[in-house]
């Protein structure tokens, strides 16, 4: 997949995601005015350097620089903020955090549990019942998801490592946790991140737009294999998808004898 331009120059990976081009305008959008402020402080630190030096102010002014120049621009500095914080940011924020309740009942909503563990990640997918079974960390042992197989509800359920596998148009809730110590999910071609963290479960949302596979990268420091935990995600069709749920399904045991 390409990479997107930024300031005219190719650096960020290409967005496969419904919300990844917002996000991306106001990450542009505070790049821009950093990097006015940084060209404005540079020439206004030029000019005092000049207009100030010892050879031509052999007594200190201790008034300093007097004018409404600085007031304005401190103000207009502070307008801009103001509007890329509560105009933007949190309006953003708002919409893309309540998702998940939104999309509760949501028809093709997929869910997915990812649990994280050094140095590996962990997809739990509640099966065709839509529910997902009782999850305890005692668990752990017997499946990489906590799943309590003598719950009816947990039948089902399916679990799989390192690639989760997701349809495209469909809207995703994920539930980040984690077994051990705080992992972070993320996944830069669908500007997606969220830490996970043991003992809770967080969840994020986001709709893949574009089929293909898409690297999952902990982006915290988790220990000596750290650089090694990796996964993907697989953006499929529709049928795809189907297909490859009815192919993870657990296998009934058999009646002994």
């Amino acid at each position: 997949m390409e990479m997107k331009e930024l300031f005219g120059f190719k650096l960020l990976p290409g967005v496969a995601s419904a919300h990844g081009a917002a996000l991306d305008n106001i990450n542009e959008y505070v790049h821009w005015l950093m990097l006015l402020l940084f060209f404005g402080w540079g020439v206004y630190l030029t000019i005092v350097l000049w207009k100030f030096r010892a050879g031509r102010n052999k007594k200190a002014d201790y008034r300093g620089a007097t004018g409404p120049y600085a007031s304005y621009v401190e103000l207009g500095v502070i307008l801009v903020e103001f509007f890329l914080l509560i105009g933007l940011g949190i309006p953003f924020w708002i919409d893309w955090s309540t998702k998940a309740a939104k999309s509760e009942g949501l028809e093709g909503l997929v869910s997915v549990r990812v649990v994280a563990q050094q140095y590996q990640w962990n997809f739990h997918y509640p099966g065709p019942d839509g529910v997902y079974g009782a999850t305890d960390p005692k668990n752990y042992t017997d499946n990489a998801a906590g799943i309590d197989r003598a719950d009816p509800r947990g039948k089902d359920d399916i679990v799989v490592s390192h690639m989760m596998v997701v349809p495209v148009g469909k809207p995703v809730t994920a539930t980040i946790t984690s077994r051990d110590v705080i992992h972070s999910f993320g996944v830069p071609h669908m500007r997606v991140k969220q830490d996970a963290t043991p003992g809770y479960e967080i969840p994020i949302n986001w709709t893949p737009t574009v089929e293909g596979e898409f690297e999952i990268a902990c982006s915290q420091l988790c220990g000596g294999g750290h650089a090694f935990m990796r996964g993907v995600i697989k953006v499929v069709s529709d049928s795809e998808y189907k297909a490859w749920l009815q192919s993870q399904l657990p296998v009934p045991a058999q009646p002994a004898g």
